[in-house]
């Protein structure tokens, strides 16, 4: 994390429960997150980790049985990073990995960046 960077206890709490595969997964994703976006805040939303920037949700992430997942993640974006076929995902937006398929550190900047455009531009 970066000195600047704020955690919350209750994520803290919520990847201290999960296997060391896939608290490493989502501490290095918390960490890229916190670097791209240091200003972000740190909460639980729909029982998952999340970062928000001016009081607007930003992305989720999770652990799952079988994979780690990451929030929102639309169809424009999926076509835009041939990359990531083989990567499961679902139709309510959710992209998974797994430390047998990673996401590759291109893919989560350019994720934060789509979020970042997509949250300045909504209503406050």
């Amino acid at each position: 994390m970066t000195a600047n960077t704020t955690t919350d206890p209750a994520i803290d709490a919520y990847l201290a429960e999960l296997s060391a595969e896939q608290r490493d997964l989502l501490l290095a994703l918390r960490r890229t997150i916190h670097e791209l976006v240091p200003e972000a805040v740190e909460t639980i939303s729909y029982g998952m980790p999340a970062f928000k920037v001016d009081g607007k949700a930003l992305i989720w992430f999770a652990a799952w049985k079988r994979h780690c997942s990451v929030y929102p993640v639309g169809p424009g974006f999926l076509a835009t990073h041939p990359e990531l076929a083989g990567h499961g995902h679902s139709d309510k937006g959710a992209l998974h990995f797994s430390a047998e398929k990673p996401l590759p550190s291109s893919v989560v900047e350019d994720l934060v960046r789509d979020r970042l455009r997509a949250v300045a531009n909504e209503p406050s």
